[in-house]
């Protein structure tokens, strides 16, 4: 089965920096990666990825347009069989409150440490199959 990540971020460095991070797994096909820069290009992407291949969103907090909070409770209420993890560069204890109010698995902060976020996938991973 292939299994998909979605990371919703309007920064175009994003898709570079995720690319390079796990290169080896997606050149293996561990998993594939799709990237959304708005909101509505998420909820798009959820939307055609029905079936429980898609393992895990990653979504940036600020975001031109529908912020990543405003988008979570949609996204939970479209997948609520796919845990999200919000990104923020800022982590201060009210933003880790309400993004886990509004149903989020967890908070990263930018910059992101990888190993971390290496060891959530493998964890997703281990429940996909």
């Amino acid at each position: 089965m292939t299994v998909y990540i979605l990371v919703v971020d309007d920064e175009p460095d994003i898709e570079t920096l995720f690319r390079q991070r796990f290169r080896h797994d997606l050149r293996s096909e561990r998993f594939h990666m799709e990237f959304a820069t708005s909101a509505p290009a998420a909820l798009k992407r959820v939307a055609e990825i029905r079936d429980a291949s898609l393992i895990l969103i990653l979504s940036d907090i600020n975001m031109p347009g529908m912020s990543g909070l405003e988008l979570l409770p949609v996204m939970r209420a479209a997948r609520p069989d796919v845990p999200v993890i919000m990104i923020t560069a800022y982590g201060d204890a009210d933003t880790h409150r309400r993004a886990i109010e509004h149903g989020a698995e967890g908070l990263l902060t930018k910059p992101i440490d990888f190993g971390l976020l290496r060891k959530e996938i493998d964890t997703r991973l281990e429940h996909a199959t």
